[in-house]
């Protein structure tokens, strides 16, 4: 009882002042409060910095991020790309040179001919499909891919890659007599 519990004061928090400075007089309820008078907003930003409502602002004292040297007019669009992580947006003539640039890494992940020949057939009838559209964008430059010699240069590259792994295996130690399981 002889205790008293202290109270945070209202004018330390930066968030109930915040809102004390933010809501008017009649959203209040009391009609008998003194009115303000308006402040011009220069007015407003001297008295948040007065109470300190930019100290603990996450980039203070640090350099603006993405903040380049030329002026980019598609800035935000590429930031909402990059945060969202949003793919497959690229016209068909820059999506068909990625994928080009990408498809032998993809091919050694298949397993069977029969599928790396699929996946080389779809990608060559979508070429010849995006080389038909005229919708404007870029033109569309990549090769077509021929499937037997890409076949071909797949089963190459699946031998080099068998034949790797046969020499960096060493042969298995034949075990001592002393080493063996008994049983």
């Amino acid at each position: 009882m002889g205790r008293t519990m202290s109270r945070p004061d209202p004018h330390r928090d930066s968030r109930r002042r915040a809102a004390h400075y933010r809501t008017s007089p009649d959203e209040t309820g009391a009609d008998d409060a003194p009115s303000r008078p308006q402040l011009t907003p220069e007015q407003q930003i001297e008295a948040a910095i007065r109470r300190g409502d930019f100290d603990d602002l996450p980039l203070a004292g640090k350099p603006l991020p993405h903040l380049g040297t030329s002026y980019d007019p598609s800035w935000w669009i590429k930031r909402l790309i990059e945060r969202e992580q949003i793919s497959g947006v690229l016209p068909p003539a820059l999506a068909l040179r990625r994928e080009d640039a990408e498809l032998d890494t993809y091919l050694d992940t298949t397993g069977s001919e029969e599928r790396a020949r699929e996946i080389l057939e779809d990608f060559n009838r979508r070429v010849i499909e995006a080389r038909r559209q005229l919708q404007g964008g870029p033109p569309v430059i990549t090769a077509l891919r021929d499937v037997d010699a890409e076949v071909e240069a797949w089963r190459e590259r699946r031998r080099v890659r068998a034949a790797a792994r046969a020499v960096e295996e060493p042969p298995p130690r034949r075990r001592r007599w002393w080493g063996r399981p008994r049983g």
